[in-house]
C-alpha cells in the first residue's frame, strides 16, 4: 500500500509539472508574439493547478470581444466566471475551506477569486419572513454585480435593499478594483444551502448569464458538527443544527441533471485546498458554462420537483394540525393516557402513509380539487374514523 501511495504521488507531481510547463510555455510565446504550438494530445488531462488555468484561458481566447467589457466599477471583465456553492451543515468546515481556497486559487492555478459569505451579508437580526426577504435581496445584489462585471452595466444605487452591506464585502474581496490582466474569476458562495431550491435559484442565475456553476457539499456527521460548534466563539444554537440536519437535501446527481457538476466531500477529516478533485471541479465549471437556451427540460424537471416538495410540505403542515385537533378532542373525552399514546402513534403512521402516497403521486385527484386537497380531505376522514374508534369504545 505504501508503494502504491508513493507511486500515485509521483504521478500527480509529474502531471502538475507537465501542466505547469504547458501553461508557462504558452504565456512565454504570447509575450514574444510567437505562433502558438499545437497543444499535446494529453494536455487536457492535466486539469489541476496551472494546467487548468491554461485550459480555461485557451477556451476564453476563442470568445471574441469578451475581454473588452467593463463593469460599472471600472473592473475588467473576467475571461471566465464560475459560481461555486459551498454547502453543508453549520460547522461542517465550509468557511475554513472557502477561506483557504480564497488564498490559494490566485496563487495556483492563478485565478481571480472572491468569497461571499452569507452570514456576513444577511443582517443577524433577520428571521422568519425578514430572513427570506434578505436572501432575495442578496440574490438581486449578486445579479447587479454580475451585470456590471459581464455587461458593463452601472452598479445598483444605495437605495437598493442590502446593497451597501454587499458593496462593502465586494470591496474587501477586491471585486471592484481594476483586474490584473484577464483571468478567470471564481466566486465562492459560502452558505448552508440546505434546500435544493436555494441552490437552484443560483443555478438559474448562472444559466441566465452563461456562467460556470458547481457545488461543493461538505458531508459531516451531526455529532462532529455539534462538537465543532461548541468550540466557536459565537456558536449556532444546537436546536438550529438539529433542525437543519433533518431537512438538508444533498445534491442528487442522478435525479437532477443541473447538479451534475457537484462534489461531495467527507469533511469530518481534513480537506486540503490543494485537493485535485476540487481544482478539477472548478476548472470543469469554468470550461463548460451553462448554456441559457438548452436547459428548458432541466428547468421543468427541477420546477416540478420543487413544486412537489412544496405540496408535500403543505400537506404535512395541515395533517399536523388535524392530528393536534384530534388529540385535543380525544383528551376532552377523557381517553386514558395509554390509549392516547396508541392514538397518537396510529395517527402519525396514517399521516406518514398519506404523505408517501402524495410523494409517489398515488393520491387520486377528484373532479374539483388538486391532489393536495384530495389527500388532506381523505386524511381528515380517516383520522376522524380512528379517533371515533377510541372515543366510542
Amino acid at each position: 500500500m505504501a508503494e502504491l501511495h508513493k507511486r500515485t504521488q509521483n504521478n500527480c507531481r509529474q502531471k502538475s509539472a507537465l501542466a505547469r510547463s504547458v501553461f508557462q510555455g504558452s504565456q512565454r510565446r504570447a509575450r514574444q508574439g510567437a505562433p502558438r504550438a499545437e497543444r499535446p494530445a494529453h494536455a487536457h488531462r492535466a486539469r489541476s493547478g496551472a494546467g487548468a488555468a491554461a485550459l480555461a484561458e485557451q477556451r476564453q481566447q476563442q470568445r471574441p470581444g469578451q475581454r473588452q467589457c467593463r463593469g460599472g466599477s471600472g473592473a475588467g471583465a473576467p475571461v471566465g466566471l464560475c459560481l461555486c456553492l459551498l454547502c453543508g451543515l453549520p460547522a461542517a468546515g465550509k468557511s475554513s475551506l472557502a477561506r483557504a481556497l480564497r488564498r490559494r486559487l490566485p496563487e495556483h492555478p492563478g485565478w481571480a477569486c472572491a468569497l461571499l459569505t452569507y452570514d456576513e451579508l444577511i443582517p443577524p437580526e433577520a428571521s422568519g419572513p425578514g430572513w427570506k426577504r434578505s436572501r432575495r435581496e442578496l440574490l438581486q445584489c449578486l445579479e447587479g454585480l454580475l451585470r456590471a462585471l459581464l455587461r458593463g452595466a452601472p452598479l445598483p444605487g444605495p437605495d437598493e435593499p442590502g446593497w451597501e452591506r454587499f458593496l462593502r464585502c465586494c470591496r474587501r474581496q477586491g471585486l471592484l478594483e481594476p483586474a490584473q490582466g484577464p483571468r478567470p474569476l471564481c466566486l465562492l458562495l459560502d452558505d448552508n444551502f440546505y434546500y435544493q431550491s436555494m441552490r437552484y435559484e443560483l443555478y438559474q442565475l448562472a444559466r441566465k448569464y452563461s456562467l460556470g456553476f458547481c457545488q461543493l457539499f461538505l458531508e459531516c456527521p451531526l455529532e462532529c458538527c455539534l462538537q465543532r460548534n461548541c468550540l466557536r466563539s459565537d456558536p449556532v444554537p444546537e436546536q438550529t443544527i438539529h433542525l437543519m440536519a433533518s431537512k438538508i437535501e444533498m445534491p442528487d446527481l442522478k435525479k437532477n441533471t443541473w447538479e451534475q457538476n457537484s462534489l461531495i466531500l467527507r469533511s469530518s477529516d481534513y480537506i486540503s485546498e490543494d485537493n485535485e478533485q476540487i481544482i478539477n471541479l472548478l476548472a470543469t465549471a469554468l470550461e463548460n458554462p451553462v448554456r441559457p437556451n438548452e436547459e428548458d427540460t432541466e428547468q421543468k424537471e427541477a420546477d416540478r420537483a420543487i413544486c412537489a416538495a412544496s405540496a408535500v410540505h403543505q400537506a404535512d403542515q395541515t395533517c399536523r394540525r388535524v392530528i393536534s385537533q384530534a388529540m385535543k378532542d380525544a383528551r376532552d373525552k377523557n381517553i386514558l393516557p395509554v390509549e392516547m399514546k396508541s392514538l397518537a402513534e396510529e395517527l402519525n403512521k396514517l399521516k406518514a402513509e398519506f404523505l408517501e402516497d402524495l410523494r409517489q403521486g398515488k393520491t387520486l385527484k377528484t373532479q374539483n380539487s388538486d391532489p393536495v386537497t384530495s389527500a388532506i380531505s381523505s386524511f381528515q376522514h380517516e383520522a376522524t374514523s380512528v379517533v371515533n374508534k377510541y372515543i366510542l369504545k
